[in-house]
């Protein structure tokens, strides 16, 4: 299967909701809105070609978004036109699966994008739908009528589609849908309804910040926390490698690998936290098939472990303990490495030094130390 392409439709204006900054661009739990969807679609396995869909006349204020995803588009006067607009920016084949999302549902989980791709194993479409658990009353008439609830579902985004039907159904845009999944019903084409998640509502009035964010956070979502350690000493050679950037040096690291003492540590407190053993276990040194390896491909395992495991790595903070060389020259560049690999933002990881002012075998330059901790969140579950 090719890579699937997410549309993030972040267009409206959030008439409802009132305020000068639509909904979709405002803060929840320390982010924008828009962001809690764009990193899930970002650290999935699938690595979907994003494009986000921002109001028209806008596109020169989301540099920030721009750079996060592989197309930024402005939107058209409806939804339909702002979808359309979203995959007039991407060529892909007729099969090739299309996620749609509401950049104003930000509960969306790397579970529920898994569940939607396979959907289309077995249809032609698949939206996540929730069961109607409220009586429901037809206030139309002068005499209430109560609605049978049984066969009644809440559609929710993501929805997916392929690619030649979705565009096929859209169309110039030109008609409004109540959603995506409406266009392409028209066509006839089988959808499949899978299990949606609450976190996942849409935020359409002001006290729905409060109760997704109470969703997003829950008592069965709670963070793990591990913690990492790792020494080298030092021997002969030019350079050291912390954090995945090579650094000129009067010494060298002695260690099997490329001795990354930075992403050792972090490896460490991911897997850790993951309650998975250490880099030991996984990479022995005694293996010659590690003799000399970046250390990046340590790290990459341990995220994908505990990705498979249900949880994505939230945030990282790195302590390198030397008295040479310099680290602060190179400290950005080592949080961009470390982000790029694990998918995360800049924001979200730490690295920074510290001397022990003499005192170990750091102080006597004797080798150099790494700790770090690593933030662990759940994803949401389906069942």
């Amino acid at each position: 299967m090719s890579r699937p392409i997410a549309i993030i439709v972040a267009a409206g204006q959030g008439s409802r909701i009132g305020g000068e900054t639509p909904k979709q661009f405002r803060t929840l739990l320390g982010r924008r809105v828009i962001e809690w969807s764009l990193g899930a679609f970002r650290t999935h396995p699938s690595k979907p070609v994003i494009v986000v869909v921002v109001p028209q006349g806008t596109a020169g204020q989301h540099h920030d978004l721009a750079a996060k995803c592989d197309y930024l588009v402005e939107g058209g006067q409806t939804r339909s036109g702002s979808v359309a607009a979203g995959l007039a920016a991407v060529e892909a084949t007729d099969e090739t699966p299309v996620l749609i999302h509401d950049a104003a549902r930000p509960g969306l989980s790397q579970a529920m994008i898994s569940r939607l791709l396979e959907a289309l194993d077995e249809a032609d479409a698949g939206a996540p739908a929730l069961m109607v658990p409220d009586a429901l009353k037809d206030v139309s008439g002068p005499q209430f009528q109560t609605v049978d609830r049984a066969p009644l579902r809440r559609m929710q985004t993501p929805q997916v589609f392929r690619y030649g039907d979705i565009r096929a159904a859209i169309g110039a845009g030109a008609e409004d849908y109540v959603d995506d999944l409406e266009a392409v019903e028209a066509l006839g084409r089988r959808v499949k309804l899978v299990a949606g998640e609450a976190r996942l509502g849409k935020i359409t009035y002001e006290e729905d910040f409060e109760m997704i964010a109470s969703l997003m956070t829950g008592a069965n979502m709670l963070p793990r926390m591990g913690s990492g350690y790792d020494v080298h000493r030092f021997g002969e050679g030019d350079h050291v490698t912390l954090c995945g950037v090579r650094i000129p040096h009067t010494h060298g690291l002695i260690g099997h690998s490329d001795a990354d003492i930075g992403w050792h540590a972090l490896t460490d407190a991911i897997l850790g936290a993951a309650a998975m053993g250490d880099i030991g276990d996984h990479f022995p040194p005694t293996d010659p098939q590690w003799e000399g390896a970046d250390s990046g491909v340590f790290l990459a395992h341990a995220a994908k472990l505990a990705l498979e495991a249900g949880f994505r790595v939230s945030s990282v903070d790195i302590t390198l303990i030397c008295e040479a060389p310099k680290i602060k020259p190179h400290r950005e560049a080592m949080r961009k490495r470390t982000a790029d690999l694990l998918g995360l933002e800049l924001g979200q990881v730490s690295v920074k030094a510290t001397t022990t002012e003499g005192l170990g075998f750091e102080g006597r330059r004797d080798g150099m130390a790494g700790q770090a901790v690593a933030v662990l969140v759940p994803l949401a579950k389906l069942d």
